[in-house]
């Protein structure tokens, strides 16, 4: 078989410097002047970085409580006791009184953070189904079989929303309330819980089903809530436009974390008389406490933290940066301490050879 001149030129690449390879290249050539000035450079930019992230996460400050309710702990150890094996724990109250000698420099955030809790399990992981909560209203009536096995109610309904991560949603709530003079009223902090969500997830990711004659109810009827979940969906909160799908709380839950110890966050305190901070003073917090942990050797805990220009307290990057950047600088000494010796003994080679 043999080719034509015409079919051969057809499948030639264009005679151009880019498909021919005839464009200019560079390769530099790493030498001793330019690898060690690098490796000392990056060195003192890491450990500068380094240290600004360290002391600037030193800076921030935190106040904590573990309320998880330790036989003799506080007055939570009554509520631990009282749901020890109960499924779902009965409802109970309990509180962190706790006192400020100075101002708490705000902007002031409250968390809550949960130990030895696998999010990233990867059968927890997947166990929701994203159509569905991006408001679907196909994907309402049919969960996906991700969600198994809280896809469905025991009387057969389609469970909304469905998964495991949507059926242990977090259900502590905090109030907090100070007092500025010792024998004083306690005066409630108003607590911000707007926009606690990330805007990407609130705005693109969930979404609520097209309402059904105005009623948000209606376009949920014929859905059953999780398991563990004391009400439904649309129940969630008396504000329209953070129930069902987009409240706050539910979206922040449902960003699973990559690491069994972590926090999410429940509110800012930043309005009225506490746009500064937490001024001294008095201070309780009123817990509902219905999440259960022990079951699972968990801990619960509530954390007020301000933050820096790096976002919140986070030592491990710094220590990072600082160890990166040793590491660096120490490789420079020690090629710079290779390269004095081997070019020592180079040059006596050249003058034998003379």
């Amino acid at each position: 078989m043999t080719w034509s001149a015409s079919s051969r030129g057809a499948r030639q690449p264009d005679n151009t410097a880019f498909t021919q390879q005839r464009l200019p290249a560079w390769q530099p050539l790493l030498s001793a002047g330019i690898t060690l000035p690098l490796f000392f450079c990056a060195g003192l930019a890491f450990i500068g970085l380094g240290l600004a992230l360290f002391y600037s996460s030193n800076g921030i400050q935190e106040l904590e409580y573990d309320y998880t309710g330790d036989a003799g702990a506080g007055s939570c150890a009554r509520c631990a006791a009282q749901g020890q094996g109960r499924a779902p724990p009965p409802r109970c109250s309990c509180a962190w009184d706790f006192s400020l000698p100075e101002l708490f420099p705000g902007p002031v955030y409250l968390y809550y953070e949960l130990t030895n809790f696998y999010q990233n399990n990867r059968r927890y992981g997947v166990s929701r189904d994203d159509e569905q909560l991006s408001g679907l209203p196909g994907a309402l009536r049919h969960p996906a079989n991700e969600c198994a096995p809280y896809q469905r109610s025991a009387a057969g309904l389609p469970i909304a929303p469905c998964g495991a991560i949507a059926n242990s949603l977090f259900n502590d709530t905090f109030t907090l309330w100070h007092r500025r003079r010792a024998g004083g009223p306690y005066v409630q902090v108003p607590l911000d819980r707007s926009a606690i969500a990330w805007w990407t997830d609130y705005h693109v990711k969930f979404r609520n089903p097209p309402l059904v004659n105005g009623s948000l109810a209606l376009a949920f009827r014929g859905t059953a809530p999780p398991p563990n979940w004391r009400r439904p969906v649309y129940e969630l909160s008396a504000d329209p436009n953070n129930t069902g799908f987009v409240n706050q709380d539910f979206v922040v839950w449902m960003r699973t974390a990559a690491l069994p110890t972590f926090r999410k966050l429940y509110a800012r305190v930043r309005q009225g008389n506490y746009t500064a901070g937490l001024p001294r003073g008095s201070y309780r917090v009123n817990i509902t406490y219905n999440y259960p942990v022990r079951a699972f050797g968990g801990r619960k805990l509530i954390i007020f933290s301000n933050i820096s220009w790096m976002g919140g307290k986070n030592p491990f990057l710094g220590i990072a940066y600082l160890v990166v950047g040793s590491l660096c600088i120490l490789t420079g000494f020690a090629m710079l301490v290779v390269y004095i010796r081997y070019q020592d003994q180079s040059g006596e080679d050249d003058d034998e050879d003379d």
